[in-house]
């Protein structure tokens, strides 16, 4: 799930809970709202999370890379 999947949900959610008057029987809209968004919050943290971990640049070598081919001695 991307950043737009999980605002999507967020947004879904916030609709439910916040926006919509229906009343249905045996489902309390308000909750499950609650849980979309719930939903959205940790998937957004996660995903920014593993970008995050992305982004980050390894650290540049100690030592010059020798080629291994250079070091050979012909008779």
């Amino acid at each position: 799930m991307g950043i737009g999947g999980c605002i999507g949900l967020l947004a879904l959610g916030a609709i439910l809970t916040f926006a919509v008057d229906w009343h249905m029987a045996g489902v309390n809209l308000d909750l499950v709202g609650v849980i979309l968004m719930a939903v959205g919050v940790i998937g957004l943290a996660a995903y920014v999370s593993i970008l995050k971990r992305r982004r980050t640049q390894p650290p540049s070598p100690g030592a010059p890379v020798v080629d291994v081919e250079d070091n050979r001695y012909y008779k």
